[in-house]
């Protein structure tokens, strides 16, 4: 869910500034907040969920995915950190360019600012990043009783592959093999 609302909220920003200026070339921006301060806005809440700020939707997903990891495998958790990171690296990069510094365009000294259209459409998503960033319990026990079968599927082939049965599949065999410290 959270995916879906981060990324279809960026697509809707885009196709905003597409709408204008019919590219999509960072190179062909620079220094929008200054004539769209509402975009801007809304583009800056879009970004920090989709690289998972906290009381933002995606910090939730990714909170729960390192905690997750961790207890698995810190170097799991190490390793999906670090793609963490570089997302955060590569949007603000992004966003820094299409929105800060000079106008480097004489034709975005031109462009609007969010029409009531564009508010109308973006903002559901806006409070839904919120809402769940906020309050994800609603959709967290929405996930609960398939979170809890997969659990107990994936424990009961653990089981089996490190009682030697071939039911837990060969790669989880192999898996939790090593992991004992064996090889097969």
């Amino acid at each position: 869910v959270n995916h879906g609302v981060s990324t279809g909220a960026l697509f809707l920003i885009v196709g905003i500034i597409y709408e204008r200026r019919h590219t999509r070339l960072i190179s062909e921006f620079g220094g929008l907040s200054k004539v769209m301060p509402l975009f801007a806005f809304c583009f800056m809440f879009v970004t920090l969920s989709s690289i998972g700020v906290p009381g933002t939707n995606g910090f939730v997903g990714e909170f729960l995915i390192l905690l997750g990891a961790f207890k698995v495998q810190k170097w799991y958790a190490v390793v999906a950190a670090s793609g963490v990171i570089f997302a955060a690296v590569y949007m603000l990069w992004m966003f820094q360019r299409v929105m800060f510094g000079k106008i480097t365009n004489e034709a975005n000294l031109r462009l609007s600012d969010m029409n009531g259209r564009e508010i109308a459409y973006i903002l559901p998503l806006l409070l839904f990043i919120l809402w769940i960033g906020v309050y994800p319990q609603p959709f967290l026990r929405r996930m609960d009783a398939s979170v809890n079968a997969f659990v107990t599927r994936f424990e009961a082939k653990k089981q089996a592959a490190l009682a030697g049965s071939p039911a837990g599949g060969t790669m989880l065999v192999r898996y939790f093999d090593v992991k004992k410290g064996g090889a097969r």
